[in-house]
């Protein structure tokens, strides 16, 4: 059997209806920049998530990016605090925004930042945490957003990773002025190509978010601030506006195959599937595996794709040498990064291709 990392094809047929009507209207109106689809799904966005404003931008990156600048940090060599594990475009979007960024560990068990580490390496140049929901599940936000307001930095999130999660029971805006997304294809909540849009409950920071997007234009061709140019596109708005209402459902598939994967690979030896809590989305299923390299070919070999999702540890990337960290400074995230292994996971996808994957799995570890 082959198994993709991901199938977007069962999702586009279960929303054909709504997205192909949503593109008859963006064609009869034919304006395809900041139009009718992106002010319509950035208004259900926030709905939907319990913000007071969303604001759509060109991709995850940027909406990270611009919640920096949007909160003031813009250009000011600011240090932001962020995890060692989490895609290199987190801190890239740091130094994107005129900021430096630097590393903290992650806790073992969960792979998300280590609260007690993160604290351990606060200066007095850091202005700002960043923790990152990855994999699909929340930061521990109390504890941080508790610490911030302790040591006088911002809390900021990157939320890329965590379609429709909460934090205890609360909306993420409500921990934080800036809650950035991405709308990647592979996300719980997908476009066709790059997109994002970052939540907030601040009108001031909405406001101020929408002059960043455009070029510092209201409404005219005068730009009034220093800005770029990262707007989502209509025709991309018209397909997540179609996806969001089957997002609470698509979730909840991805939370019952992380199941029946845990319950296919209990007791087998050599993977340890990463800790979730229950308000876990499961944007990713991750396991942290033995001879994890061999084991992805093994699973290759018959026709089954992995990913790894993060290879190399943020503080030992070429790009971020400045922040001066070396190797074995962050013990926890470098060893995660040389075990850590994604299985495929969507909606829609078969109970009979989870069993599969776990069943080549055991093969490899010499168990039938």
């Amino acid at each position: 059997m082959s198994v993709p990392m991901v199938d977007l094809r069962p999702l586009l047929a279960a929303t054909e209806p709504a997205w192909r009507a949503n593109l008859e209207r963006l064609f009869a109106r034919m304006q395809f920049v900041l139009g009718e689809q992106v002010a319509a799904f950035e208004q259900e966005l926030a709905a939907a998530w319990g913000a007071g404003f969303a604001v759509a931008v060109g991709s995850g990156t940027t909406a990270l990016e611009l919640s920096l600048r949007a909160v003031g940090l813009g250009e000011s060599g600011a240090e932001v605090l962020l995890p060692a594990l989490t895609s290199p475009f987190s801190a890239q979007a740091v130094l994107a925004a005129g900021c430096r960024p630097r590393f903290a560990d992650v806790d073992a068990d969960t792979l998300l930042l280590d609260a007690e580490d993160a604290a351990a390496r606060i200066r007095k140049r850091t202005a700002a945490l960043l923790p990152v929901h990855l994999y699909g599940q929340a930061a521990p936000l109390a504890e941080l957003s508790k610490m911030a307001r302790r040591r006088g930095l911002l809390l900021l999130q990157d939320a890329c990773q965590a379609h429709g999660a909460q934090a205890g029971g609360r909306p993420l805006t409500r921990y934080s002025p800036a809650v950035a997304y991405s709308f990647y294809p592979t996300k719980n909540l997908p476009c066709l190509g790059d997109g994002g849009a970052v939540l907030t409950g601040s009108r001031p920071v909405a406001v101020r978010l929408r002059l960043l997007r455009d070029g510092g234009r209201r409404d005219g061709q005068v730009s009034r601030i220093r800005a770029v140019n990262s707007r989502l596109d209509e025709m991309q708005a018209c397909y997540l506006r179609a996806f969001l209402p089957k997002l609470v459902e698509w979730n909840a598939d991805r939370v019952r195959l992380a199941a029946l994967y845990d319950e296919a690979l209990a007791g087998c030896p050599g993977v340890r599937p990463a800790v979730r809590g229950a308000g876990s989305v499961c944007h990713l299923y991750v396991v942290r595996a033995a001879l994890r390299d061999r084991l992805r070919q093994h699973l290759a070999k018959h026709g089954i794709l992995t990913g790894v999702h993060y290879p190399v540890p943020l503080h030992l990337q070429p790009a971020f040498a400045e922040s001066g960290m070396k190797r074995g400074d962050l013990p926890v995230a470098e060893r995660a990064c040389r075990e850590i292994v994604s299985l495929p996971l969507w909606p829609y996808m078969p109970d009979s291709a989870v069993c599969e994957v776990a069943a080549r799995v055991r093969e490899f570890y010499g168990e039938r």
